[in-house]
């Protein structure tokens, strides 16, 4: 279990114990439907409040290895469906909140080298045996380690478009950013689910 590779189920747990708690797991059904295939790259956006950043804790406590999961998840619509236990836990899961990335960066190069830097050592720690042919490139360990584990990734991004509001005006900075999401997750046979919000 690690912060960016494998969290644990803690931030899901603390919602459903909510008094203003509300069962969205029906959205699981439905990206488990879309796992692995051309629609796997969801692309949540709505207005503040909405619970997007909810939904994607309950995404990860779902997917993630990195927990047991079945107890939060008693009693919610999803282990009624008949996909529950087939992909309950069973992925390498990568989440990652880019808000915070960007409250420790002053520019966007800085931000995706702490991105990378980050989530390669705990994939470093997870996977040790496996060799990597650039230990300094994200997607090129998700591709070494897929090769070896053959366990597929999930990457979940909460806050993805931060970097459109604090970088309005900066074209070249949005443009590196994209550029580093379309390098990491387009036409990857490692990444099963893209979830950003």
């Amino acid at each position: 279990m690690g912060n960016y590779l494998n969290p644990d189920n803690s931030k899901f747990q603390r919602a459903v114990n909510s008094d203003i708690y509300v069962d969205k797991t029906g959205l699981i059904k439905y990206t488990n439907r879309v796992m692995n295939t051309m629609q796997a790259y969801v692309c949540v956006s709505r207005p503040r409040r909405f619970g997007k950043s909810m939904a994607a804790d309950m995404l990860t406590a779902y997917y993630s290895k990195g927990c047991d999961s079945r107890e939060v998840f008693s009693g919610l619509e999803i282990t009624e469906d008949e996909t529950f236990d087939r992909y309950l836990n069973k992925y390498d899961t990568v989440f990652l909140n880019v808000q915070e990335f960007l409250s420790r960066s002053s520019n966007v190069k800085e931000l995706l080298e702490r991105v990378e830097g980050k989530v390669i050592r705990e994939l470093k720690k997870q996977y040790p045996d496996v060799e990597l042919y650039d230990e300094n490139d994200l997607a090129e360990t998700m591709q070494d380690i897929f090769a070896e584990s053959e366990c597929p990734f999930i990457v979940i991004i909460d806050e993805w478009d931060c970097i459109f509001r604090e970088f309005k005006h900066d074209k070249a900075a949005q443009e590196i950013y994209l550029d580093f999401l379309r390098d990491l997750l387009k036409d990857k046979e490692y990444i099963y689910l893209a979830y950003m919000t």
